[in-house]
């Protein structure tokens, strides 16, 4: 019997559908239209050429590789026999999805500098199609259509203000003949708002914002007159964040547009809020009319949001039977760690239950739909901050899940490890960089006894968790967190990458592994499967990309190296990759260079602060930006300043930070990367892989 079969026989009692009355099947013809596979978002496709049986006759059959000076997160659209896909710093390419033949490419040309204002790198999550055009959005929040037999440029709009602390990095939507898009930057003092434009035209057809403004001035939504009264002191010069930087889903029946909305900031309730009110819509679900942007419903994961526990993580529509009743629902696992079933036309909550390790949280009240908070939660009311699960980076992040409607079972990559909020001693919104409130610390990694447990901490999984009954089917326990997002098939598999630089397969309904295949780079990006020529293939874009892998790669894949790739696989396929040997750099010599210990003090707290997020915990760097310990720029003072202050890299995406550090402080940045230097030479390190 296939497995496929298994599933439907031992799952029969579940009623599960996988696409919504309404929705054209795309899936049903081998394509993958939408950014989720359909409208529902649940990344499932009914393929089943390759499954348990011929799994193992699965190899590489084509690949294009690209510059690897950036992650790569992007879901592949295939329609018409074209594969599109977005890379690193939005460059779109189009191949034929059989042959690999390359189309064209389109490069809007996004100034290196914009970098300074995005959390986690130049990626770009994809692209949408709709009539005929592929829509890119850009990290410098340009919205563009291109013709899509010819990647030619149809038209062209900013969608976010200009100077403003914006940046793009989600895939648009389309429905209702309209392409939607958001933006990031709450970390940077952005407030969100969600738009939508004619497919035709690009013409603002409207804009709902997420958090209310100056509430001297007119609200630009009705419903914020609302939303003000939850919000207290002068939010609104802080931004106060709520920006819908990835996901959307559609519900063609309903024609509502639900936005997962973003974290607050800053994180501080205290500074942002005067410490009282829930702050809608942070961290919320919030449904729309798809035609007019007008606000239906929302529902609030974490009220008062003060942990970045965002909302942002995608949202699958599925029809469950729950309690003998058929529900039409939205589900969602974001950040902050419980797994949320709700009526998609109504909001109503039906059940939430953790599916990690929460400690800011005792459980959901379902009468309430709030969190019952612990004492611990209020991390800015003790003076030495508190250490809780999830962390900043979620039980769940971006990696997006899938949900399988024969087994009836959620599929979720987990992020299982704590993070420290405490704090800043004072705060000040900065012009530059990260605006958060949070304290930073930067682990000295060279000790070995500090690197083992930072990795002990990082651990990961693959959940599969039933949504009805709220508890896990089965987990299986990975070696480190922030793997790639989640493909379900028709052939009774999962697909998913991980960032040891391996692309696996496994068994639906137990958890088995069934295959895998050495990718060389990490894979963060989720996969989609397709027919082309009579045959069905699995593509997936292989490169380190995201928060986690730009702060703790030299942790959780310290030995990968990044390689930018789309591997496309086939029954039978031939292809190979090329033997991999990255360049090895040398450890530079500084043990006769001078360090002052206080000024490297101060310096490694500003680096936390500044720098970290880029550069990785103490200077380690991650595949992806430089390692400052191997820099040639690091060994001397003026060097180190032409870099930090002058700006004199800025075209490469190393933006100056002038406006917020001084020429002593930059010193003391200097003197903390020397001393990492001579930590290394210590510890006997002399090489590390090249990016």
């Amino acid at each position: 019997m296939k497995l496929s079969a298994q599933l439907s026989a031992v799952f029969s009692f579940f009623i599960a559908a996988s696409v919504v009355p309404g929705d054209v099947p795309p899936l049903a013809s081998g394509e993958w239209r939408f950014h989720g596979g359909t409208y529902t978002d649940q990344r499932y496709s009914r393929l089943a050429h390759i499954n348990a049986d011929t799994i193992n006759r699965l190899k590489l059959d084509w690949f294009a590789e690209y510059p690897s000076d950036g992650g790569q997160q992007a879901t592949p659209l295939i329609v018409n026999g074209i594969i599109y896909v977005a890379t690193a710093w939005n460059v779109v390419y189009a191949y034929a999805a059989g042959s690999g033949e390359e189309l064209w490419r389109f490069d809007p040309q996004v100034p290196r500098a914009v970098l300074i204002k995005a959390c986690c790198g130049p990626v770009s999550r994809g692209v949408a199609y709709a009539d005929g055009k592929i829509f890119a959005a850009t990290l410098d929040g340009r919205l563009i259509a291109l013709g899509a037999t010819s990647g030619k440029k149809l038209w062209e709009t900013l969608t976010v203000p200009q100077g403003g602390r914006y940046t793009i990095t989600g895939a648009p939507r389309v429905a209702d003949g309209k392409v939607f898009i958001g933006n990031g930057g709450a970390e940077f003092g952005a407030r969100g708002y969600v738009s939508a434009y004619d497919i035709d035209t690009g013409a603002l057809a409207w804009r709902f914002y997420t958090v209310p403004g100056d509430p001297s001035k007119p609200f630009e939504n009705p419903i914020l007159k609302e939303a003000v009264k939850t919000w207290h002191g002068e939010w609104w010069k802080y931004g106060g964040g709520g920006t819908v930087w990835d996901s959307m889903s559609y519900d063609p029946e309903l024609n509502l547009l639900y936005i997962g909305v973003g974290n607050s900031t800053p994180y501080n309730p205290a500074i942002r809020t005067a410490g009282m009110g829930d702050n809608w819509f942070v961290s919320s679900i919030v449904a729309l009319d798809a035609s007019t942007g007008r606000y239906v419903w929302h529902y609030q994961t974490t009220p008062g949001d003060s942990w970045d526990y965002t909302a942002t993580q995608n949202m699958v529509l599925a029809d469950l039977e729950i309690r003998g009743e058929l529900r039409r629902v939205i589900m969602q696992a974001p950040k902050n760690g419980f797994f949320y079933v709700l009526d998609r036309a109504t909001g109503e909550l039906l059940s939430a239950d953790n599916f990690s390790k929460v400690t800011w949280a005792r459980g959901i009240d379902l009468e309430t739909g709030r969190p019952v908070l612990t004492e611990e939660a209020r991390w800015w009311l003790k003076d030495e901050g508190s250490a809780l699960f999830p962390a900043p980076g979620g039980a769940h992040n971006w990696q997006p899940m899938a949900f399988h409607p024969e087994a009836g079972y959620a599929y979720i990559p987990v992020n299982v490890y704590p993070g420290t909020f405490r704090a800043v001693q004072e705060y000040t919104f900065e012009a530059v960089g990260r605006t958060t409130g949070l304290a930073a610390s930067s682990p000295p990694l060279s000790d070995p006894e500090v690197r083992a447990a930072a990795g002990a901490n990082l651990r990961g999984q693959l959940l599969a968790w039933d949504p009805i009954r709220q508890q896990a089917a089965w987990r299986i326990q990975q070696r480190f967190s922030g793997n790639g997002g989640i493909l379900a098939t028709g052939g009774g598999l999962l697909f998913q990458g991980d960032t040891q630089g391996m692309f696996n397969a496994y068994d639906a309904l137990r958890g088995e592994p069934l295959w895998q295949f050495d990718a060389q780079s990490a894979i963060v990006a989720p996969p989609v499967t397709y027919m082309a020529d009579g045959e069905q293939y699995v593509a997936v874009l292989s490169g380190k990309g995201g928060s986690l892998a730009r702060i703790a790669g030299g942790i959780i894949s310290p030995k990968v190296t990044n390689i930018s790739r789309l591997l496309v696989f086939k029954l039978g396929g031939k292809a190979v990759l090329p033997d991999h040997a990255p360049a090895m750099i040398q450890l530079p010599d500084w043990t006769a260079v001078e360090v002052d210990a206080g000024r490297a003090k101060k310096g490694a707290g500003l680096y936390a602060h500044y720098c970290m997020s880029c550069h990785g915990i103490s200077t380690q760097g991650n595949g992806i930006t430089p390692d400052l310990r191997y820099s040639p720029l690091s060994g001397t003072a003026a060097a180190f300043k032409a870099v930090v202050m002058d700006g004199v890299m800025a075209a490469t995406g190393m933006a100056s930070f002038s406006a917020v550090l001084s020429a002593d402080e930059t010193e003391d940045i200097r003197h903390y990367v020397v001393q990492q230097n001579q930590s290394a030479q210590k510890a006997g390190e002399n090489f590390r892989p090249g990016r």
